[in-house]
């Protein structure tokens, strides 16, 4: 089993303010181009996921694959969940939970609050001063934010993150 564990929490990208049902929403151009630039900062840094959580929405999804396929993510296991759609916090680390525990980067895309709501839940006080205040300063669409994990992903909970980088998919 690895020590080194890295969760990669990922707000989707801008979607249409309207759809059929709120599941069904679908980026906006701007909301492709900053997945797309969001893929292409992960390549840059040479972060790869070994395990994808993606919530079932279409804007989610979408987001997902403009991320993977700037990115070059090949043969990433993912996983679309259902339950994350309506779910908070607590049911995006039962989704995480049963990650394989070799694991060392798993990436989560999914909607507000939920994804802001997990990162603040995870986090131990103990981030990166600059990434901690741009996470408080709320979490956009395409924002990500990167937390190194302290425990097995099984034993996700209350402060067994910290918050190491956040960033903007639209740069700002």
């Amino acid at each position: 089993m690895t020590d080194r564990r890295r969760l990669i929490v990922m707000r989707h990208a801008k979607a249409e303010n309207f759809g059929a049902t709120d599941h069904d929403r679908t980026l906006t151009d701007r909301g492709r181009a900053d997945a797309e630039a969001v893929g292409a900062r992960l390549r840059q840094e040479g972060v790869v996921p070994d395990y994808v959580v993606v919530s079932s929405a279409v804007r989610a999804v979408q987001t997902w694959e403009a991320v993977a396929q700037t990115a070059g993510f090949i043969d990433v296991p993912v996983v679309f969940e259902e339950a994350v759609f309506n779910g908070g916090p607590h049911v995006v680390m039962d989704a995480i939970r049963v990650v394989p525990d070799g694991t060392e980067t798993v990436l989560f895309v999914g909607q507000n609050p939920a994804a802001e709501f997990l990162c603040h839940f995870l986090d131990d006080g103990e981030g990166d001063p600059e990434a901690v205040t741009g996470l408080l300063q709320g979490f956009p669409p395409a924002a990500v934010a990167v937390l190194e994990m302290h425990v097995p992903w099984s034993e996700l909970g209350p402060e067994t993150g910290r918050v190491v980088g956040y960033f903007l998919g639209s740069g700002g």
